[in-house]
């Protein structure tokens, strides 16, 4: 991608244009030097491609230009030139009005990729971008320091370690969540119209994605936490097991399962159902990428869980299932998260993140900011929790087990 600033682009084009005029002057038989005094007159021929492209050049940045100078002469404080710059590429993404997709500085990035790659651990929460601008817990990832210290889904981060984070800045939140094991982060949350603050220890996330266990009647209850390299053999171990085991059915839990791996809940279903598209992908110009799965699915009833923490990679599975008649889905609608972002570096260590596609359920539903329904809804009532928050009754668990059990 070429990165050209815009101080640059202005000397690029009267230089464009200098060397132009001088060449025809050759041309033509005019005195070069007179051509370039000042107060000299003279009719600069250019083709009426290049006069277009001069005239987009002027009437897309020419205000913006004239504006920057504006702000550098009259405003109140000096201004440097370079936040000014930063400022302009930021609103560039913001127009979009898009959380997902905004500017990073070199710097910025530098500290993403470290907090990614490097000897880092973390507190064991999943975030996303809310419709109001806000980031809010997906989920805390179940056994977690995040779950332990109490954190909840829908809890709005305001600030990390004092540092306040929009959405538009998940990425660098995330980062500053993480770091070295045994150190502490302190979360400023808001939850139900009041601040929370919470200092939580880092840990070396070990994250164990499948859970099963038996219900009565020889129903299985297998929880899925989130979609990682090793979630689909471990599911399909789990269900091998209470096939073998006798199972009757099972009940298959995504519920505050924020995402992750697409190709691994694609894999997932493909022990579900058999042959089939799961969900599509589409980018601006039409192209569509099918995820499809072989049949070879399991023989054993099920049914699905999920809520407003399921995101994402659970939403394609839920999608692929529902569309395909393959399983009830039991709970309430889904998060809403069913686009794909791509993350470039630019040649001067900046970078951007883009939203270049977006997910369709196979009968061509849309995913994103819209979210699955159920097929049959069922919400928690506030007498199911104690004061702590802990879950005493779930409605949802027994429905399913119902559906499955043929109560």
């Amino acid at each position: 991608m070429i990165s050209i600033k815009k101080r640059s682009l202005i000397v690029l084009i009267a230089v464009s244009l200098i060397a132009g005029a001088a060449s025809m002057a050759l041309y033509a038989g005019v005195d070069v030097y007179r051509l370039l005094q000042p107060g000299y007159k003279a009719e600069r021929m250019i083709s009426e491609e290049d006069y277009d492209w001069y005239r987009y050049l002027h009437n897309a940045y020419g205000k913006i230009d004239r504006l920057r100078e504006h702000v550098s002469a009259h405003y109140y404080l000096p201004v440097e030139d370079d936040d000014l710059e930063l400022g302009m590429l930021r609103g560039l993404f913001d127009g979009l009005d898009d959380p997902y997709s905004y500017y990073m500085t070199a710097e910025e990035y530098e500290s993403v990729v470290i907090s990614l790659t490097g000897e880092y651990s973390g507190i064991g929460v999943s975030l996303s971008t809310n419709k109001n601008g806000a980031i809010e817990v997906v989920a805390p990832q179940d056994g977690s320091p995040a779950h332990a210290a109490g954190v909840r889904r829908g809890d709005i981060i305001l600030k990390v370690d004092g540092t306040p984070y929009s959405g538009t800045e998940i990425d660098l939140a995330a980062a500053a969540i993480r770091g070295k094991a045994g150190t502490r982060v302190t979360l400023t949350l808001l939850r139900d119209g009041e601040e929370v603050e919470l200092s939580i220890r880092r840990e070396k996330i070990i994250s164990q994605t499948v859970r099963w266990e038996w219900m009565d009647g020889d129903i299985a209850h297998i929880r899925i936490a989130s979609f990682e390299e090793s979630t689909a053999s471990d599911f399909k171990k789990a269900l091998k097991t209470v096939e073998q085991r006798g199972a009757k059915g099972f009940v298959l839990d995504l519920r505050d399962n924020p995402g992750g791996l697409v190709n691994a809940s694609v894999d997932v279903a493909d022990a579900l159902m058999d042959k089939g598209t799961v969900v599509y992908s589409e980018d601006q110009a039409g192209n569509r990428e099918y995820f499809h799965v072989k049949d070879g699915k399991t023989d054993l009833p099920f049914v699905v869980l999920v809520n407003e923490g399921s995101a994402s990679a659970s939403e394609i599975l839920t999608a692929g299932l529902q569309d395909n008649g393959v399983a009830l889905i039991v709970g309430t609608t889904t998060f809403g998260k069913g686009i794909i972002q791509q993350l470039e570096q630019l040649r001067d260590g900046s970078a951007i993140n883009l939203t270049v596609m977006q997910y369709y359920s196979p009968k061509g539903h849309v995913i994103h900011g819209v979210g699955i329904e159920p097929d049959i809804e069922v919400e928690p009532e506030e007498e199911d929790y104690a004061q702590d928050g802990t879950l005493l009754v779930d409605r949802q668990l027994n429905r399913g087990w119902e559906i499955v059990s043929g109560q």
